[in-house]
Formats: C-alpha cells, structure tokens, sequence
C-alpha cells in the first residue's frame, strides 16, 4: 500500500460526486461548491490545486491541508512505430510504477488502464503475470489513468474544439476504456467499480457503460458477482483453450477456478444481464491453434451468446510461443463462423514494437 502520508490524504480521483459532496458537508463548507471541483477535475481536467483558481478560498485550503489530487507523473512515454499507440509508464506514490496504453483507432479513442502493480494470475504468455503481483490499485490510481490520457488529448486539441461533438468528430475525446492492463480487475474488484462509477458520471468523464469493457481471466465469484449487481459494462473472459488441461498449462487461476465451473458462471452471467460475453482466445502456434481447436471452441460455446476475440500472440521475454500464421488464424475464424454461427473478430495488433499490445505490459525492475 501506499505511505502513511499520503494514505492520510485522501486522493481527489477516489471520490464519486456524491462522496465529494459529502466530504464538503463534513468541513462545513455548501455542498454546492462541489460542482465547481468536479468540473475542474473532469472537464477542464486541472492538474494542480494552483489550476482552480475560483474555488472557495475555505475549500481550497482544506483540500491543500487534507487531500491530494493524485495526478501520476509520466516516467516515460513510448510511441510506436504504428503512429496509433503510445504507453505511459506511470509513477505511483509509493514510487511503484505502472503502464498505461493510448489507443487510436478509426472514429475513437481507447485508453488501456491498468488495476493492480503486477498481477497474481501468472497466465504463461503474459508479461505481467510473468512479473507477479506487488498490490491492487486505489480506486483514484484507476481513475488517474484515464484522466492521463484525457489530458493527454485535450492537449493535441486544435484551437475551438470546445464542444464534445466537435472532439469526437477530431478524435481528441476519450469515448472508450478496457480495463485490461496490468493486473486482473475482479482480483481488485471493491475499487475497480468504485473507479467506474467515477467514469460513468454524465456530469464529469461521461463515459457511456457500452464503452467500457473489463477482462478477467476467469475470477468465478467476480463474474457472479457482476451479474448479482447487474453492472452494464462489457465483460471480457480470456478463455485460451477448451479443455481443462491445456486451460490450466496457460493459466494458472484455472486449477482455482475450473474451466466447468467458469462456463457455469459465464451462463449465470448471461442469463442474468441478458448480455453476451466476450471471449478471448490467443492464438498460439501449435497449442492452441489448429481446426480441432477451433471446433472444440465452438462446442465449448455453443448456445451462449458469445462473441470471440482472436488475438495472435505477442511476444514476451519470458515465453517462447510464436504467434499463429495467418493461414491457421483465418481459418480457425471460419470455422467458428461457418460451422457454429459463431461471431468472431481478429484483434488488431497494435503497439508490439513498444511491449504496448496485450499480454505485453509490465514494469521492469530498476
């Protein structure tokens, strides 16, 4: 966890508007000077107290003496060579570190955030979970993420583009989040959703439920979870093989979690919210790839409504798998559409040459 000092102080970003509300009543200060703070920390996106020069000077010396506005300085900013991705490496206050993901893509903008400093999974083939688990994040630490990154597009701003339409037609509003960067977000789930509540208030980030989209590897309870709380966010699974074995030589949490027990919970979950999950499959040459495969996915799957995400694998230093060619990909994509009416997409590969794409993200030690 973080230092006494700054565990002492509460983070700005950890607050929902209502939560900042009450903070004010406790200080004795009108709750109504709240909706002065949360526009400057969601729509002018200030970075310092010394950014909001009309709070009330009561307020503004509370929250210099009690709280903090947790702004994560940029250790390092990576662009690839794609010209689409850039990855923040992220300072945290307790000198412990994290990566962050800008991603463009036609008509939108995704931020990559991460919920934990490393990750306790330890999935074979991803570089967070070859780096271990440190500590889950705070709920402002998630929060500051994506922040960060509506910063970092208020900044490339043209001169004018004030209004929301006019940003998304540039390209220079965050509309989309995946929580799928460093750490498993239902490990983490109390703060995750916590952040994502801060996300979706129409009052500040504004971030529309449809847009948000958190992956786990298949954390059982979390994903009841979700469906006990009907929580409107886009649920991921990385499913990577169809039978237990070969599940639980890629992925650890699944001698915790079953591959039987995770596809009850995902029919749970469906039947529930009434919503489709997605369905993760990295496509390793000769493990996971082959027609055998792909079928045992469609029976895997048969009856839910499932979309799969196909992702060719990306390399790691501490795995020797090679991605699948384009041959296998393709047809293990028809396969899935032809013999089962299965939906599937063939992930875009984005920010490789930067340890930017998925199961790349990790903090090397110093």
């Amino acid at each position: 966890m973080p230092p006494n000092d700054i565990v002492t102080r509460f983070n700005l970003y950890g607050l929902t508007r209502a939560e900042l509300q009450q903070q004010l009543v406790l200080w004795a200060i009108k709750p109504v000077h709240a909706a002065r703070l949360w526009k400057y920390l969601y729509i002018e996106l200030a970075s310092s107290l010394d950014e909001m020069p009309e709070l009330l000077p009561k307020l503004a010396e509370r929250l210099r003496a009690e709280a903090t506005l947790g702004v994560l300085p940029t250790a390092l900013e990576t662009a690839s060579s794609d010209g689409f991705t850039r990855k923040y490496l992220l300072s945290l206050a307790d000198a412990e570190r994290i990566e962050t993901v800008l991603m463009r893509f036609t008509g939108r903008v995704t931020a990559c955030v991460s919920s934990q400093v490393g990750c306790a999974m330890g999935c074979v083939f991803c570089a967070t979970g070859q780096m271990g688990y440190t500590r889950h994040l705070t709920p402002g630490e998630i929060v500051a993420q994506v922040v960060h990154v509506a910063r970092v597009l208020r900044h490339e701003e043209p001169k004018g583009a004030t209004k929301r339409a006019t940003r998304d037609v540039l390209g220079t509003r965050l509309r989309n989040v995946v929580l799928m960067g460093m750490g498993e977000p239902l490990h983490n789930y109390d703060a995750v959703m916590h952040a994502v509540d801060i996300m979706l208030d129409p009052s500040g980030l504004s971030l529309a439920a449809e847009r948000i989209t958190l992956s786990t590897v298949g954390v059982v309870p979390g994903i009841l979870r979700l469906a006990a709380e009907q929580r409107p966010i886009h649920l991921a699974v990385s499913l990577h093989a169809a039978t237990q074995a070969a599940r639980a030589a890629l992925v650890p949490a699944a001698r915790k979690w079953p591959l039987d027990e995770l596809m009850a919970a995902c029919r749970t979950y469906s039947e529930i919210t009434g919503r489709r999950i997605f369905y993760e499959w990295t496509l390793i040459e000769g493990k996971n790839d082959s027609e055998d495969q792909a079928r045992a996915v469609g029976e895997l799957l048969r009856g839910l409504p499932a979309h799969v995400n196909l992702i060719p694998l990306n390399p790691t230093t501490g795995y020797d798998g090679a991605p699948t060619h384009s041959a296998a990909a393709n047809r293990f994509r028809e396969i899935l559409q032809l013999e089962y009416a299965l939906p599937s997409t063939m992930r875009q590969r984005r920010g490789i040459d930067i340890a930017a794409g998925c199961g790349q993200l990790a903090v090397v030690a110093q």
